[in-house]
């Protein structure tokens, strides 16, 4: 049987002290405990970095307001084998590292795996409009844009050595991006992601609480795939990883 690699997991946050107190508490009860938390402090203002420490983490600061960099700042700390990563309202299962950590084992050239959310926080329709619209959407016309899985950064976790290899095409001072479809585009043809609907977490449905922070989401998302019309089309993306499928 394959060894156990080691595991980091990396929580960016900003001022929510409250969910990241329950998002670590439900990595305290991992049937497969993480080796490392890390817990990125983005500028708060609150208590959340005293709650990352009391919860086990290691808290790491980045200065550099956004999520990208916070991201990135993590990832680079981190001492794992596979970097897994969280938002602080995730709340994942009691087996969600075990299922992380199977996974990779099952295939040793898995670059990456992520998978949906299910929102919690809200009415019931507005729970399966999220999940079916909001996040079944993301996977289904990026998938198709890109020619692989896109990464949900809520729900995510990618081997250290390959984010070593994309490390060189990020870069950490990009503010008003998602990071999660940012690094996506940064996936090399050779690069497997694996998209595996059974590896859930909950999320927090308040992106939906008002129009002003859903569209704020949503322009970053077009900011983000707009500055990544450099990279290759989807077309040469596809011809590319089916050559590399072949070989």
């Amino acid at each position: 049987m394959p060894t156990m690699a080691s595991i980091s997991v990396v929580i960016p946050v900003l001022n929510d002290a409250t969910m990241l107190r329950t998002c670590l508490d439900a990595l305290a009860a991992q049937s497969r405990p993480a080796d490392e938390i890390i817990v990125v402090d983005n500028g708060c203002t609150d208590n959340s970095a005293e709650v990352a420490r009391a919860g086990g983490a290691r808290v790491i600061s980045q200065p550099v307001r956004g999520i990208l960099p916070a991201t990135t700042a993590g990832f680079d700390a981190a001492t794992g084998d596979i970097l897994a990563r969280l938002d602080a309202d995730s709340v994942p299962p009691p087996d969600w590292l075990e299922r992380v950590d199977r996974t990779f084992r099952g295939d040793r050239g898995l670059a990456a795996v992520t998978g949906p959310g299910d929102f919690y926080g809200a009415g019931p329709l507005v729970c399966w409009l999220g999940r079916v619209v909001y996040i079944g959407g993301y996977f289904l016309a990026i998938g198709l844009y890109l020619g692989h899985p896109p990464l949900f950064g809520s729900n995510m976790a990618i081997r250290a050595r390959a984010w070593s290899r994309i490390r060189p095409l990020v870069d950490p001072t990009l503010a008003h991006v998602h990071d999660d479809l940012y690094i996506s585009f940064r996936i090399q043809p050779d690069m497997e992601v694996l998209y595996d609907s059974r590896l859930r977490v909950g999320i927090s449905a308040r992106p939906f609480d008002n129009w002003p922070g859903l569209s704020r989401r949503l322009v970053w998302a077009w900011r983000t795939i707009r500055m990544n019309q450099d990279f290759p089309s989807p077309r040469e993306r596809r011809d590319a990883r089916r050559t590399a499928e072949s070989t």
